[in-house]
């Protein structure tokens, strides 16, 4: 039964939490490591506010609906559409649609996800997507929802990942109860976010709503992706539906732009003739067809494959892997080709951060470089996310994944056997062999550290999943990219890259979406190691993880301190000609340390840690790798070293 108290948008939910059930926490030691674990947790009993909200009659102007009403035409709407899930934070401007989608949709394609923060619900659309390879949708509450959410949304955009937010409005201002519901209205909701969607509407019909939201879908789903977004307006969902429902229009196989095939072709015959050519690739990959094109490019070619991580592009153990030897091979390169490689200027210069910043080309002079991308595709002059210009030889617009069948092609056309590429090859793979030897001994000092070594953080993970069908769901960079140097990376699901946008905060929340499409996909271990700091921007994650019964390795790689930042400071400080040794005030996360093991029990997620001892990290791990299985979150905190 719907209520009409005037209360504040949280105030409900609030009152919801307030009466949960607490829960118990068992503690477990091991030496070294303290642990605490907790069962799922189980359904809280409404509280009083809520059985006083639902116990108040409806007013006598306000009888019920007879018959459909418009949030339900939008629920078809969305039906009609490949949206298993949307994912939310309670708001009242949309209120309409959500009762809809809970009883009238039966909670089904799509499924509601309860989320505790409006960045949280966006991030696990950006993480689903890139596993699932179709996008969710985000319900957000008026401006205070969409402010919350924009940074999510705007990692989104930078990493160019299929997003439909759905932003709850009042236009109308007499359908506007007086005080909170002007606060959280506006003229042109999206205006908050256009600068990094691309494409938004705000319907003020049923037919427009069908249209529009199909529309969101297609467009967000053309490379290149991005967010797109849909102001749904509040007092339009909760109206009946006076006439026929509107049609809802069908959504149409989508295809990908491909590069010129004339293009493609010369592309192919500067490869062919080249005596040292280097494929470099970012985001070129999404699916097992698309890498497998790529191995095929340089197994023709006998070229070794760069890969800077934007995605899982090239198996990490293939012999033409050159990613560790990325500078040696692009100063004796002569012809380059990036696919869809989001920063080409900073992947061929060398730059400096100096007083008097400069950049010196790391390819040779004469030497041919090539763009495959649909990066000029889209983009918006004011967010400067689309890097430095460099110039090429050759560009060619198109989706890079969708363009490497026809490059392929040209290839085997005009490439015949050569004992040169042959040869090629076969030092290549000696070269890579060679690179990951000297990162296994590399890993080994100081192995038995405390805190623990990154390096064995690392590794001791890989060594309780390798058997297993597992998936890295975060970036490596804060890793120092052991993941890559010595796991065994083989399917495009593996790895996803990271934020796009470089937003603290991303991995917890994206590594959520991740991990429910990896759920979805059946036997699969999801793993997310985590840094502290990134965990503490949206610890609300793993109460969603939870509830949802999600599965998800979280291992939290804890320096205690924004490591990255230290470093800038003892830079600037060195740059001043002053002392480094202050450069941990207002840096480092300690005084007190937090203690993520409890952080996680609280919101029914298990836990164990902090974990300082590295003879106890696998036992640890092992634990926790046992309760992922077994259907539940589990959460490792391990006290590290910083990079």
């Amino acid at each position: 039964m719907a209520d009409r108290l005037d209360m504040k948008r949280r105030g409900l939910f609030g009152a919801v939490a307030a009466g949960a059930t607490a829960i118990a926490a068992t503690g477990a030691t091991t030496k070294g490591a303290r642990a605490a674990e907790s069962a799922p947790p189980p359904a809280a009993p409404p509280s009083a506010a809520v059985k006083a909200a639902e116990a108040q009659p409806l007013a006598p102007r306000e009888m019920a609906l007879v018959g459909k009403s418009c949030s339900d035409f939008m629920v078809d709407v969305m039906k009609s559409l490949p949206v298993d899930y949307i994912t939310t934070m309670p708001g009242s401007t949309f209120r309409g649609l959500h009762e809809s989608i809970i009883n009238y949709g039966n909670n089904k394609s799509p499924e509601l996800l309860t989320c505790l923060h409006e960045e949280v619900a966006v991030g696990m659309g950006h993480g689903y997507a890139k596993v699932a390879g179709k996008p969710l949708a985000a319900l957000v509450h008026g401006v205070v929802g969409v402010q919350h959410a924009s940074m999510a949304i705007y990692n989104a955009w930078a990493d160019r990942v299929p997003v439909i937010v759905m932003i709850g409005n009042t236009l109308a201002l007499e359908e506007r109860r007086p005080g909170v519901e002007w606060t959280h209205s506006a003229q042109d909701n999206a205006a908050l976010i256009r600068d990094f969607t691309k494409w938004d509407d705000m319907p003020v019909s049923l037919p427009h709503f069908a249209e529009s939201t199909v529309r969101a879908w297609r467009i967000a789903m053309t490379p290149p992706y991005a967010p797109t977004a849909i102001v749904v307006d509040g007092a339009l969902a909760e109206n009946p539906v006076h006439d026929e429902p509107a049609a809802i229009p069908r959504l149409a196989r989508l295809s990908a732009p491909v590069g010129d095939p004339a293009a493609l072709t010369e592309a192919a015959k500067l490869l062919a003739d080249a005596q040292s050519p280097v494929i470099m690739v970012d985001c070129a990959v999404r699916t097992a067809a698309g890498m497998a094109d790529l191995v095929a490019i340089a197994e023709v070619l006998g070229a070794p494959v760069i890969d800077k991580g934007g995605r899982m592009n090239f198996p990490s153990r293939h012999p033409l892997n050159g990613t560790q030897r990325a500078g040696a091979l692009l100063r004796g390169a002569d012809v380059v080709i990036g696919i869809e490689v989001a920063d080409l200027y900073g992947a061929v210069n060398n730059y400096r951060d100096v007083i008097h910043r400069d950049a010196t080309p790391m390819m040779k002079p004469g030497s041919k470089l090539i763009s495959l991308s649909a990066a000029d595709l889209l983009i918006k002059a004011n967010l400067q996310d689309f890097q430095r210009y460099q110039p090429v030889d050759l560009a060619i617009s198109g989706d890079g994944e969708a363009s490497l069948p026809l490059l392929l092609d040209a290839l085997r056309r005009g490439v015949g056997r050569s004992d040169a590429r042959e040869a090629r090859a076969k030092a290549l793979a000696d070269a890579a062999r060679q690179a990951h030897d000297r990162s296994r001994q590399a890993a080994t000092y100081g192995w038995d550290a405390t805190p623990i070594s990154v390096a064995r953080l690392c590794m001791e993970v890989y060594a309780q999943v390798r058997d297993d069908d597992w998936a890295l769901t975060t970036g490596q960079g804060f890793q120092s990219n052991w993941p890559s140097r010595l796991w065994d990376f083989t399917k495009p699901y593996q790895h996803i890259g990271d934020s796009g946008g470089y937003g603290v905060g991303y991995s917890p929340v994206s590594s959520a979406g991740a991990a429910l499409a990896h759920r979805d996909a059946g036997g699969r271990v999801p793993v997310a190691i985590i840094g502290d700091g990134e965990l503490m921007c949206a610890p609300t994650a793993l109460w969603t993880l939870a509830h949802h019964r999600i599965p998800l390795l979280m291992v939290v790689h804890n320096n205690r301190a924004y490591h990255q930042e230290v470093m800038h400071v003892e830079r600037m400080a060195a740059r001043h000609g002053r002392p480094t040794a202050r450069a941990t005030i207002g840096t480092v996360m300690t005084d007190p340390n937090i203690d993520f093991a409890k952080l996680a029990a609280s919101m029914g997620v298990w836990s164990i840690g902090p974990i300082e001892d590295p003879a106890a990290l696998g036992p640890a791990l092992k634990q926790a790798v046992a309760m992922v299985k077994s259907g539940h979150p589990a959460l490792v905190d391990v006290v590290s070293q910083a990079r």
